[in-house]
């Protein structure tokens, strides 16, 4: 592909990602739909404006290992900590029920098939790309609501941390095992020895950065050092260890989320994911869908996957936090403001779809769970919270209360 179609390519992405983000937004549904439906229209599969070529992938991969980087930098370890068990057995829950959901769920529309084999591995796949969970969209609410500090608030948040760091790590096992030369044994030892590799060289970075931080706080060269370390322990997680690069990314982030510049550090990032690699990979998420081989059976797919990862973390992690003493009213919470799915759900389908596990036109279905989840969950929550007096006082005029307001616009202002 010459250079001239390059900037062809990236303008029209660029331009269309942004209108449909901020159309999705407009229509209360993610920004990152918009411009996975962008990337749908703009591709071969309808108006052909833009066809996938191998720097489309490869920037689309810096943008996904940056999400990573960033979500890594913002999970907050102490709180993460202190929680404890309930957190923690609540996401092991929002887990462990999608994942047998989804694998249940492919079983029946394409058949079960015995362990081991390449359709086995695809059914567990479709129940890992359930497990992920966003968040986000339940934050904004409980902010709304005035119980975003709350002890359910709390809950939610920091279960949903847990179980998207368990969620990268069955990723990591299905792809591991999913390669034909790979034995369990294998794939199991090369996952301890990154863990035990990045908890020993973790240790070193993290003072190493935090002499640095202390020496340079604020500084640009701080954020550079970050944006290095972040393409290392990707390299070294896929070279040495066979284990998903993003994995190694979201450790990176892990690494540095205690440092006095974290924050800094994720707002350099988010203004080039923000302005240009984060637009790449949503929209080159549509460009890889595929509308030709869509049936009635894949919308029934579409339709039931929707509805099994809707229920299961509702499930999961609703009776797991009534198993802790949590009331009825407050367990149904939990589940419904876990069972949102973003960014995660949507790296984790894109991680299967370029080893083989995922078919283009299941996207639609991943598409589908997350605007339904972004839209169901809110007013589920609002109307189980009604009545309740909130925790924390909302403050109606911060900017993010705005119609039009974009948290990375305000990172993007003060670079």
């Amino acid at each position: 592909m010459d250079t001239i179609t390059l900037f062809k390519d990236l303008a029209i992405i660029i331009i269309a990602a942004k209108l449909f983000g901020l159309g999705a937004k407009k229509l209360k549904a993610p920004q990152v739909a918009g411009q996975i439906v962008a990337g749908l229209l703009i591709g071969p599969s309808v108006l052909g404006f833009v066809a996938e070529s191998d720097f489309i992938t490869g920037m689309a991969e810096i943008g996904v290992v940056l999400l990573m980087f960033s979500a890594g930098l913002e999970t907050n370890l102490k709180e993460l900590i202190k929680t404890g068990p309930v957190a923690l057995c609540i996401a092991c829950a929002g887990v462990f029920v999608p994942l047998l959901g989804g694998y249940a769920l492919y079983s029946c529309f394409y058949g079960w098939a015995p362990i081991g084999s390449e359709e086995f591995f695809k059914a567990v796949f479709v129940g890992t790309i359930m497990t992920a969970t966003s968040v986000s969209i339940t934050v904004q609410t409980l902010r709304e609501l005035g119980h975003l500090k709350g002890k359910v608030g709390t809950i939610i948040m920091i279960s949903a941390i847990i179980d998207d760091v368990i969620g990268i790590i069955v990723l990591t096992f299905v792809i591991g095992f999913k390669s034909a030369d790979a034995k369990p044994v294998d794939v199991i030892i090369k996952t301890l020895l990154f863990i035990v590799f990045s908890l020993c060289i973790g240790v070193l970075i993290y003072f190493l950065f935090k002499y640095l931080d202390k020496k340079f706080f604020h500084q640009r060269r701080i954020p550079i050092f970050g944006l290095a370390l972040c393409f290392i322990m990707a390299y070294c997680a896929d070279f040495f260890f066979g284990i998903a690069d993003i994995t190694g990314a979201y450790v990176a982030g892990i690494i540095l989320c205690n440092l006095r510049d974290a924050e800094y550090i994720a707002g350099k990032m988010d203004i080039s994911s923000y302005m240009l690699f984060g637009p790449v990979f949503f929209a080159s998420i549509g460009l890889k869908t595929s509308l030709d081989g869509f049936s009635i059976e894949l919308l029934w797919f579409g339709l039931a996957f929707v509805a099994v990862a809707l229920a299961t973390k509702i499930i999961g992690c609703g009776l797991t936090a009534k198993a802790f003493g949590f009331s009825t009213k407050d367990s149904l919470k939990v589940g419904v403001g876990m069972m949102t799915r973003g960014e995660v759900a949507l790296i984790v389908a894109q991680k299967g779809l370029a080893c083989g596990l995922f078919l283009p036109e299941q996207f639609t279905a991943v598409i589908l769970l997350i605007i339904c989840s972004s839209i169901v969950s809110p007013i589920i929550l609002k109307l189980l919270f009604r009545g309740d007096s909130g925790t924390d006082a909302h403050k109606p005029s911060e900017p993010e209360d705005h119609p039009d307001y974009d948290e990375t616009d305000e990172v993007y202002a003060e670079a």
